[in-house]
């Protein structure tokens, strides 16, 4: 039975709304300290000396692949394997509470920590990280959904204020926090460091109450990221209830403000049960011991769906007898990229090496193999002795291979959390060898790996294939063999387009800001919306993905099921001799309605399985809000009645098929006045008849739609104030009385 939190003295119940330590809560009496640790793709539990950067050692934990993974994957059930897993681990190690997801929408793709987040879409985001938190929580530790909100990216990110409008807000980068508080109840809510408007995200009202709790009913605890509160009184008052980590001066700042009268004490006791009903996610003393070598062999299943195949020219994969000799080039296959850097890095059980991993599965196949390094990881692109070395070896390496396979991509050294990446593009040394061996070899094929997308265009064409890979965790250089070799199919596709210049990008110009505060100038054509909208063609769209079969999409059908909502059905075909798996997307545009649009919003998707040969029908349901917009007037979703597009693709640019339907809609009936328009008086369903007969015969030789053209965005009061004489004060009357009618 949970403590009543007024049953506590008034200085116990302050003192619980900050952390003992670093990573524990409060104690007090009848309530007891809990762990919260960093995660969310892996256990970092510190058991020695504590930090918030990833810098100290924490206990082994299985590294299963990162969110920049999974979001490639479209599988919620990815997501909600990889929660299961993490909770048990975690209860393991003595933790109530994983950090994460991290759902921030990637907004431009040199953000540093875009590793840790899904997508640029947040439908994707959203429906991922509601089957992460689901499974976590299914297990018994609790999560905390994060970072709320706006944290798009590393630079000034303790102190940045951002700068969107409404629409762009509740259209973009809330929608995943809303449907993983709506579905999942996470355990809490993490605030991010930022500014929204001026004001931090810790001591934001409006953020933390107003939607938060009182618009999304959310009845978790609210728990600050670690060191992002500035005024714990503030913040306290505006709906934060576990600062983290330990501030000695906060309990005083809070009784003193408390006896003062400039914080009201029923919001300390509302804060503090918050924290005490977190205690019902603690482990038990006797939590069984996890199998290790299951949650690797999960990390190394998961992982291969996870895997995008951008590229596949002549067949170059998968790889077979028939591939000739394979040279292994690249020290990123000897030194694996698994994870990101930052506070969720994880001390891996184990690590599945690719080029090992690719040796055994050449020499089961009879295959010879041989490795160059090719570069150093040493972070210096200048180029050493060592270097044209082993750029000379790796090129005659390739030169006597059948296939040769390069791993390039980022290190941690170059994107972590903390800092954004300063450019697109991968080392020179790395794009040189790519090149020089592309051009020795009679096959080539680049893994890419990395926390993020890098610029292609120097080398694409001069390859056969590319498989990005990202970061798969540890059991990542198994499922990298396993892709290569057929043994897996690639069923990844892209959670972020590929550009082919920085300059492309929607938010250049903008990001990361300047002089304190960064502004959304590109509103809601962030990621694929900007390039379908603008008819920008990147390198690779969002959702694209090859595989090893052939799959035909036909036979779509879109019903209306209600005034503002459908249903969507469609046939898969598998006509390849291989099993495979196929990412249905549905996507939603038209021009109904008094707002701009983009040219293709995802409204709906779905990952189906299919054998050689095996067809099936994917239903797929289309609520209110594939059709809404945030009406910031109202402060509410709108559905405009009209014609919308509804266009099955397997990728943002690549269209199966095609159908429109009409929706009735919300009936709008607009309150006038005499600021209201010429137009919105003539438009209007109830008034608009009478309005416009007035008009008529009143222009002189100008018909009513010729004066709406002309005058229709005139305020009514301003057009009855250039009448001359007694005609605009009768005019204004009548118009008055037909207001106070309303």
């Amino acid at each position: 039975m949970s403590t009543d939190a007024a049953d506590l003295p008034l200085e116990d119940r302050a003192r619980l709304l900050t952390g003992a330590d670093f990573w524990t809560t409060a104690a007090a009496p009848g309530v007891p300290s809990i762990v919260l640790t960093d995660g969310p793709h892996g256990v970092r539990r510190q058991l020695g000396a504590s930090d918030h950067l990833g810098l100290n050692a924490s206990a082994p934990a299985t590294c299963f692949p990162p969110a920049v993974a999974v979001g490639s994957s479209w599988n919620p059930e990815v997501a909600r394997r990889i929660g299961e897993a993490v909770a048990v681990e975690g209860r393991a190690l003595g933790v109530s509470v994983i950090l994460g997801p991290g759902v921030n929408i990637k907004r431009h793709p040199l953000c540093g920590r875009n590793f840790e987040y899904y997508s640029e879409d947040p439908l994707l985001a959203g429906a991922l990280g509601a089957a992460l938190v689901q499974g976590q929580q299914s297990r018994g530790a609790g999560a905390s959904v994060k970072h709320f909100a706006l944290n798009n990216q590393e630079t000034e990110r303790m102190r940045v204020s951002v700068d969107a409008d409404p629409r762009t807000v509740r259209e973009i980068y809330l929608p995943a926090f809303e449907q993983i508080v709506r579905e999942a109840a996470p355990a809490t809510v993490m605030c991010s460091y930022n500014r929204i408007g001026g004001v931090y995200a810790s001591q934001n009202h409006w953020l933390l109450t107003s939607l938060l709790r009182e618009e999304w009913a959310y009845e978790g605890l609210v728990v600050s990221d670690w060191g992002a509160v500035h005024d714990p009184v503030a913040a306290v008052r505006a709906g934060l209830d576990l600062e983290m980590p330990h501030d000695p001066t906060s309990t005083e700042r809070v009784l003193a403000a408390v006896a003062a009268g400039d914080l009201d004490e029923g919001t300390v006791t509302r804060a503090a049960q918050r924290v005490i009903d977190l205690a019902r996610w603690a482990p038990s003393d006797d939590e069984p011991a996890p199998d290790l070598e299951a949650h690797h062999r999960l990390a190394r299943e998961v992982a291969a769906e996870c895997a995008v195949l951008l590229r596949n020219e002549h067949a170059a994969l998968p790889l077979g007898a028939g591939s000739g000799s394979v040279a292994v080039i690249g020290e990123l296959a000897r030194i694996p990229r698994y994870q990101g850097g930052g506070s969720s890095h994880i001390n891996a059980t184990r690590v599945d090496v690719p080029l090992d991993e690719i040796v055994a599965r050449a020499e089961e196949l009879g295959i010879p193999t041989e490795f160059a390094a090719g570069y150093t990881l040493d972070g210096d692109d200048a180029g050493h002795g060592d270097d044209h070395a082993l750029h000379a070896e790796a090129v005659g390496t390739a030169a006597r291979a059948g296939t040769a396979v390069i791993f390039a991509g980022l290190t941690e050294a170059e994107e972590s959390e903390g800092f954004d990446r300063p450019d697109l593009r991968i080392a020179s040394r790395q794009v040189d060898l790519i090149r020089a061996a592309a051009a020795a070899a009679s096959r080539t094929v680049v893994v890419l790996v990395g926390g993020g997308v890098v610029e292609l265009e120097s080398w694409h064409d001069e390859v056969d294939a590319i498989l990005e890979a990202f970061l798969l965790g540890q059991g990542g250089g198994a499922a990298i063999a396993d892709l290569l070799f057929g043994l897996a199919e690639p069923s990844g596709r892209l959670a972020e387009t590929i550009p082919r210049t920085i300059e492309q990008t929607p938010a250049f110009g903008t990001f990361p800001g300047e002089l304190g505060t960064v502004r959304y100038g590109e509103g809601l054509l962030v990621g694929y919306r900007w390039y379908t909208t603008r008819g920008i063609t990147p390198r690779y769209p969002f959702g694209h993905g090859l595989s090893y079969t052939d799959v035909v999409v036909d036979d779509l059908a879109v019903a209306v099921t209600g005034p503002d909502t459908a249903t969507a059905r469609v046939r898969v075909r598998n006509t390849g001799d291989r099993a495979g798996k196929h990412v249905v997307q549905l996507y939603v545009g038209g021009e109904a309605g008094p707002v701009f649009r983009p040219r293709r919003s995802l409204a709906a998707f779905r990952k189906v399985a299919l054998g050689p040969g095996e067809s099936t029908t994917v239903e797929l349901d289309l609520p209110r809000r594939a059709f809404a917009y945030w009406d910031a007037r109202r402060n509410d979703w709108v559905v405009a009645g009209g014609a919308y597009r509804i266009e099955v693709g397997r990728s943002s640019e690549d269209i199966d098929g095609a159908a429109q339907i009409e929706l009735d809609g919300d009936v709008i009936v607009e309150r006038l006045d005499m600021d209201s328009t010429i137009a919105e008086w003539a438009a209007h369903p109830v008034a608009g008849e009478g309005f416009r007969a007035a008009l008529t015969g009143s222009v002189g030789g100008m018909s009513v739609d010729q004066l709406l053209e002309l005058a229709g965005s005139m305020p009514l009061g301003k057009a009855l104030d250039m009448l001359p004489g007694p005609a605009g004060a009768e005019a204004r009357a009548g118009l008055e009385a037909a207001i106070a009618a309303q």
